[in-house]
């Protein structure tokens, strides 16, 4: 019994982490109909090799970046993840333009950059200004357990973007 109550508690102490590693649904909201405001910058194979991604910035993400500025605060980047059609042996079928084929909408990733993030927002759930938030297609919270705040802190000198290139070149155009 003694065991059993200490993996319960742990378990309880764990689990509001856990929910969403990913990022923070309570303060980087889901942005409802972004697909008809926002400007679609890059549609790629993701690094992994088993998703496809569609990236989107909005007004002040796309301004900034043609200014030759780091995002502005108010700056949100979407990525849709999606998942690819596959062959007989499960490998993602290839489409001609090099793309996997696209089977289903899976995540919708957001990463919003604010100045003035809520103090009840925490520095290391963020990377530099920018939060981030994983949803369902419906815009429900996604729970996943990847560390957005991880991956993304590297790359500083990118603004934080692993499509930092992608949205700067499709802004000089």
């Amino acid at each position: 019994m003694k065991y059993t109550l200490k993996t319960i508690a742990a378990v309880l102490i764990a689990a509001p982490l856990t929910a969403y590693a990913g990022g923070d649904p309570e303060h980087v909201k889901f942005p409802e109909g972004y697909e008809k405001t926002f400007t679609k910058y890059a549609t790629m194979n993701r690094a992994n090799q088993t998703q496809v991604a569609k990236l989107y910035a909005n007004e002040a993400a796309i301004s900034s970046y043609t200014q030759g500025q780091k995002s502005a605060s108010g700056a949100v980047v979407i990525m849709e993840i999606y998942t690819p059609k596959k062959d007989a042996d499960g490998k993602p079928i290839v489409g001609k333009d090099g793309l996997f084929e696209i089977d289903s909408l899976s995540a919708v990733a957001v990463m919003e950059n604010k100045n003035n993030w809520d103090a009840a927002f925490p520095k290391e759930n963020r990377t530099g200004d920018w939060g981030f938030a994983v949803y369902n297609p419906d815009g429900t919270a996604k729970s996943n357990d990847l560390n957005c705040v991880q991956c993304h802190t590297p790359l500083q000198a990118q603004d934080y973007l692993f499509t930092y290139q992608k949205l700067v070149d499709f802004v000089k155009k």
